[in-house]
Parts: C-alpha cells; structure tokens; sequence
C-alpha cells in the first residue's frame, strides 16, 4: 500500500511517500481502507522530531493521527464493528498510521461515522474535536452561564471549542483576525476581540475558564484576564507535570522534565491566581460516539479549510505549518470523489450529504 513515510527527523525531505505492506490487524483491532485523512500541528511538529522526549518510535513509520474510512475486516475479540461500516478514529498516541490506504486501530479509539457526514468531513473531527471536548468538559468543568474565553478560535481545535463551549451553555468570547471574525460568530461566539489591534491584557479580570490555543505572549495575557481561582487549560504552551502523570502514563522522570521546562508560566499563574494545565488528549471511542451524536443533532459543525489529493500530502503539511488555515486540512484517498484537485470549502452543515 501507498503511505506517507517518516524516515529521518527534521526537514520536510525526510518524509516521503513510498509503499509499505499493509498493517496487520491485532485481536482487538479494526482494519480500515482510508478515505480520507485530517491534518494537525502534532503532525508536523512531530515530523520536526519535536515531540521525541514524549515518544520516541523506531523508525521508519506511517504518519498521521486521524482517519475516516470503511472497516474490511475485524479482529478476532472485536464486537463493536463489522467490515463493511463507515467509521472514524483518532489512532492510539503510541501507534500512528493513518497517512495510508489502510490504517489498523483499536477498536476502542473509533466510532461510527454520524449518518450523512461524508468521510472527508469525518476525518476533520477526530483529534481537534476530542480535545476541545475533553478540555472544555473534562478539564475545565465548564457550566452553563460561565464565561470561557478561548484564544485562537478561527483554527482547527478553535472551530470545535467554541460550537462545544456554547453547547455546554457558557458565553463565549475569542479570538480572530477580521479574516476570520465571520467565521466565529458563525459558529457562535458572542464576543470577538482582534488579536491584531486589542490588547487583550486591557479587559479585566471576568473569565471563569480559559482553554489556550495559541501559547506564548497570548497564554500569559490570558492569565491576567482569569478570576482568581479559575483554570487555563492549554494545549500549545509547555507541558507540566500532570502531562506525564495523567495523560502519559505516570511517567515520572518525565514529570520531572515537564517541572522544570514550565516552572515559569506556572510561577506568573500563582501570582495570578490561576491554575494552569496543559493537556494531550486522548483517543477516546465513547467520545468520538458523542461528539458524533451532537453532529447527527446539528450541535456540531465541521469547518474545513482545503481538501489535498493524497499525492500532495507534503504541501498539505506545509500549509498546516503555515498557521493560515482557517478550520482543519483534509487530505483524501484516490478513491475520493474529491481527490482530483485541491478544494477550498467552508463551514459544513451537519449533517451532510454522502458524497457518493
């Protein structure tokens, strides 16, 4: 099968498209021909050799993260899916693959894709949509009426929260260009602030909750606009100790690490009164099944900025290290309808028309 290949880290050139066989499925794994592929910053970054101090596979390996395609054929112990149904995943941290004809996941990591949302737009939701859900929900608690302010919200995570958030009954306020200011509200942000020209250090302190997008200079004027007492998640900044103890494992040594590298923004969020936490997501099945429902109900649209051709993953890639994109990248399998060129879309209703 085709894949896009990892082979050396650093420069865009160490990754390539090449043919490897195609992966066997383990008992508890589903085999899935891929359709269609989503694109994020974990993707690049990790291609960078960035993220090597939280995983450190051999190599070569099959990039990508997440994946919308048809199962055609089942572990011996699975029970949830059957070869033939429509389903998309965020594949294990551990494991990778999704840049491929085909791709094997646990069952657990995948769900069925919600009726009438084609696999190009089933591919955009998995990894952003699972961490704005798992942020805004698990992390921050957030409760109706509270007002959460998100940094970055015209980007793929960004388009997520902000439609999540406002499910959860709180008052939303964001960031974007003019570029983006349409989008946003769109998606249901009540308030917009320009990151361009406001200086968001001016606003005062009145958010409850915070979920960072964007990290640096933006994180740290975000801890002077929290209530004492309130929460900053982020999923841009540096991680801290419960990075390694809760969402990797328990790995100590790398708690340790982690200590260190963000004692800084964890110092300026005492003196601010806010707690600081930085999360990776994980795959979650039952998650994906929810945020599925929510499409299903109309709750939860998917925004998708460009559809590549398989052949031109690298330049999609580019694109998402750009920082342009507005909403998610999609890459698609040959066998896509929309795989002759590249499209640019906007804001998909949920849910969609099957794309035949």
């Amino acid at each position: 099968m085709l894949a896009y290949i990892l082979r050396r880290y650093g420069r865009p050139e160490g990754s390539m498209l090449m043919e490897v066989p195609a992966p066997t499925p383990r008992p508890r794994d589903i085999l899935v021909d891929v359709r269609a592929v989503g694109l994020n910053p974990v993707d690049f970054k990790f291609r960078q050799g960035r993220l090597r101090a939280i995983h450190r596979p051999r190599l070569p390996l099959v990039l990508g993260n997440e994946f919308a395609g048809e199962v055609v054929a089942v572990g011996d112990e699975v029970t949830r899916f059957s070869a033939g149904d429509r389903v998309f995943a965020r594949v294990e941290k551990d494991r990778l693959g999704a840049f491929a004809e085909r791709a094997a996941v646990g069952e657990d990591c995948a769900a069925l894709v919600p009726p009438g949302l084609d696999f190009e737009a089933a591919a955009a939701v998995p990894l952003a949509a699972l961490t704005a859900l798992q942020a805004l929900r698990d992390e921050l608690g957030l409760k109706p009426e509270q007002k959460v302010f998100i940094s970055g919200g015209a980007g793929g995570v960004g388009t997520f929260a902000i439609q999540i958030a406002k499910w959860l009954g709180a008052h939303v306020t964001t960031t974007a260009s003019k570029r983006g200011e349409a989008l946003v509200r769109s998606l249901g942000a009540d308030e917009v602030i320009d990151y361009t020209t406001d200086d968001l250090s001016r606003i005062g302190k009145k958010f409850d909750a915070g979920l960072d997008l964007i990290g640096g200079e933006t994180l740290d004027k975000m801890l002077r606009i929290m209530k004492p007492g309130s929460k900053v998640v982020s999923v841009a900044a540096v991680p801290e100790p419960q990075t390694a103890l809760l969402d990797l494992g328990g790995r100590r040594t790398l708690a340790a690490v982690f200590w260190l590298i963000s004692y800084g923004v964890r110092q300026r969020a005492r003196r601010a009164g806010v707690g600081y936490r930085y999360l990776l997501m994980h795959p979650s099945g039952n998650d994906l099944a929810q945020l599925a429902d929510l499409i299903e109900q109309g709750e939860l649209r998917v925004v998708i900025n460009k559809i590549y051709p398989f052949a031109e993953i690298a330049e999609a890639l580019d694109y998402v290290e750009s920082g342009r994109a507005k909403g998610k990248v999609v890459v698609v399998q040959p066998t896509s309808p929309l795989a002759g060129a590249c499209r640019q879309t906007t804001t998909l209703p949920a849910p969609r028309r099957v794309q035949a």
